[in-house]
């Protein structure tokens, strides 16, 4: 005889693990959640007093390799703020506001006490980010990963009025591009610095330019600017955003930029964090690879008009947020400066 159990799914830890996190969870509620935990389907009552056109967003994601940081660190909390961030920035940039978050988590052997560190890392982030965790998935499957391992992945929907979504189609040349910080590689090119970093150093090696470990750096939370950039959204006309992700700074923003326009960047304008520094150096990385793969620095990207762009960047100053200019738009066929 075989049971489920010894066949390595445990139905005991998955309800341990609804223990664990259901207080947690509520706690993100907002009076338009309909359900509890538990439920075939999360309702959500679409109640969008003061929009007039509701336009739903959506986006899903996942956190990639930086999972490898937090195994080996086995430091957990940190990675559910990462994935909810990473997806609200990209509904922000669409000028969208998050309402709920929906998540999955996979793993060969559920332990309780790691996944619902990882769970309470969602439920912070929601909170931070005035929406709600409202459902999800957690998956046992045994021999799918390798021990100690798990990985994650979210969805966000959020609302913006169909007069206010931005896409960047009135963007024209001689625009500005406003840069905010990120906090490091957020969640992308961790394959690239895993190889390059670990190879040389441990991850408890201590940096004084990171002012702590190595690890500390890279599991640093990918930032959510939703709370400095959203309030903008409704005094100045944001032409266009970018989250600045896979791709890097020219990939994500020309995105959102019309045919027959290029950026004019300049890689002068801001000095690029140590982390960056360490990777290329220790791993002889191009300089193409290195735009073409990190943040560099810089997490997300406004672009607007000139006449806007000081009195935008002295309103992100007194949320004590460090703003700068990056560059511009120019016309295709305009040399753009890529040295740097």
């Amino acid at each position: 005889m075989k049971t489920y159990k010894q066949a390595g799914v445990d139905i005991e830890a998955g309800e341990d693990l609804v223990r664990r996190i259901k207080g947690r969870v509520r706690s993100s509620f907002t009076p338009n959640v309909l359900t509890d935990i538990g439920a075939f389907g999360a309702f959500y009552r679409a109640d969008f007093q003061g929009i007039r056109r509701p336009v739903l967003v959506s986006s899903v994601d996942g956190v990639g390799t930086k999972l490898k940081i937090a195994f080996a660190m086995n430091r957990h909390h940190t990675v559910g703020q990462d994935l909810v961030n990473h997806c609200v920035n990209d509904i922000l940039v669409c000028g969208a506001k998050p309402l709920y978050f929906l998540d999955y988590f996979a793993t060969g052997k559920l332990l309780p006490v790691v996944a619902s560190q990882v769970i309470d890392g969602f439920v912070t982030a929601c909170k931070q980010n005035g929406c709600s965790i409202i459902g999800g998935e957690t998956a046992e499957m045994p021999g799918f990963y390798s021990e100690g391992e798990y990985d994650i992945a979210g969805t966000i929907v959020g609302v913006v009025d169909e007069r206010r979504v931005i896409r960047g189609q009135h963007i024209k040349k001689g625009d500005v591009l406003i840069a905010l910080p990120s906090t490091g590689l957020h969640t992308n090119g961790y394959s690239l610095a895993r190889t390059v970093l670990l190879g040389k150093y441990r991850l408890d090696h201590q940096f004084v330019e990171l002012k702590g470990t190595l690890g500390d750096a890279l599991l640093a939370v990918h930032r959510s600017y939703f709370k400095a950039v959203y309030p903008l959204l409704s005094v100045f006309d944001i032409k266009g955003m970018a989250h600045i992700t896979g791709g890097g700074i020219e990939g994500n923003t020309m995105r959102v930029v019309p045919k027959g326009l290029m950026l004019d960047i300049d890689w002068q304008a801001w000095k690029r964090p140590f982390l960056f520094d360490l990777i290329q150096g220790t791993g002889n990385v191009p300089e193409a690879d290195m735009r073409r793969t990190f943040n560099l620095g810089v997490g997300l990207i406004m672009i607007v008009s000139p006449k806007h762009a000081a009195k935008i960047q002295a309103l992100l100053r007194r949320k004590r947020e460090r703003p700068f200019v990056i560059g511009e738009v120019t016309r295709s066929g305009s040399s753009m400066n890529l040295k740097g």
